[in-house]
């Protein structure tokens, strides 16, 4: 089953518009650039009766290859010719625009393309591509692409896309929609795995529950301040004097990436902590390179304090509560012995009760 892409969002709302317009007499035409994510095989069906649906997948020369992404690896100067394969599976002749250009990574780490009137200064500026192709109903095209590589290109990860799109029009909004395949380009010479942690905040949650620990919060940015992908893994420990506690990410968010010049926001929360003072907690990252391993890189380990206070307000709420339920029965105590005595008192003088 092909999923098909429909305006949401600010289209919905653009189309919502046009609409009141339209019924006031006016005549609107919008154009919209709607992007999927890159991955290997994605469809996407235009807007409107079109039901144009197509699919873009790694290729060699023969056809799908099997591959999800497309990896190169050159020295600087040097040039290779890939290809992709554009499937319609449409049931009439569709144009295609193929656009090549820059990758990049959303703030949730997944991999995205510069628009196409976007201009390249990447990895993208470094793939040919023909403008167009009309693919037959049902038919599969295999475009080429070539890479060059330029003389003075920098070592390291050089993230690019390569698309296939069409226009349709929704009502009076015009959409862009484009598949593509990702390409993950990196220049031979010295890599460095490095990334810094920025921006850490802690915070304390207590428990309602004054017999269980509460929890610390900690929100830091981990930036790439290297020339290779990074998939980090990171790891929290949290120190009282009742012990330490620890915290991995086993989400399969830790292991998207960072491209070069990149960073990312991650949010762990470290439970079974006791509110007792001061708690001591340190980030540490370790700058795993993305990919094909790298023989002779160095990934070093990086690591933050810092501390936030805790103070037992449920548990000192609880003692607080014992102490004047203990008052108060010792207090109910004292009045019924002096109750008690008082008669004895009065009975053994023989005075009737309430004299």
């Amino acid at each position: 089953m092909l999923p098909k892409s429909r305006p949401r969002g600010a289209p919905a709302l653009l189309a919502a518009l046009t609409a009141l317009l339209q019924a006031a007499g006016v005549t609107v035409l919008v154009a919209l650039t709607t992007m999927t994510a890159l991955v290997a095989v994605v469809a996407v069906a235009a807007p409107a009766g079109a039901d144009t649906t197509w699919s873009v997948v790694p290729a060699d020369a023969n056809g799908p290859d099997g591959r999800t992404v497309i990896d190169i690896e050159l020295p600087a100067g040097q040039q290779v010719t890939e290809h992709i394969a554009v499937v319609n599976r449409s049931t009439q002749p569709v144009d295609f625009a193929i656009d090549a250009n820059d990758g990049y990574l959303t703030s949730k780490g997944y991999f995205d393309m510069r628009p196409p009137e976007a201009t390249p200064v990447d990895g993208g500026s470094w793939i040919k591509v023909p403008d167009k192709v009309t693919i037959a109903a049902g038919a599969t095209t295999v475009v080429p692409i070539t890479v060059t590589i330029p003389q003075n290109a920098t070592p390291g990860d050089h993230p690019a896309g390569v698309t296939a799109s069409v226009d349709a029009i929704s009502g009076q909004v015009r959409v862009h929609n484009r598949v593509g395949v990702r390409l993950n380009i990196r220049v031979n010479g010295t890599f460095a795995a490095k990334v810094t942690v920025n921006d850490v905040h802690t915070a304390y949650t207590w428990s309602w529950n004054p017999f269980t620990p509460g929890t610390v919060e900690v929100t830091y940015t981990l930036a790439n301040t290297g020339n290779v992908r990074l998939a980090p893994d990171s790891r929290i420990l949290t120190s009282t004097i009742a012990g330490e506690n620890g915290w991995d990410d086993t989400s399969e968010a830790k292991a998207r990436e960072i491209m070069p010049g990149g960073s990312r926001t991650f949010t762990a929360h470290v439970t079974g902590t006791w509110p007792l003072g001061p708690i001591g907690t340190t980030i540490m990252a370790i700058p795993s390179p993305a990919g094909k391993p790298l023989p002779g890189v160095t990934a070093e380990r990086v690591a933050i304090d810092t501390t936030v206070w805790a103070i037992p307000w449920p548990q000192l709420t609880l003692l607080l509560l014992l102490v004047i339920a203990v008052l108060t029965l010792r207090l109910t105590s004292i009045r019924r012995r002096r109750r008690i005595e008082k008669l004895i008192i009065l009975n053994s003088r023989g005075t009737p009760l309430g004299t």
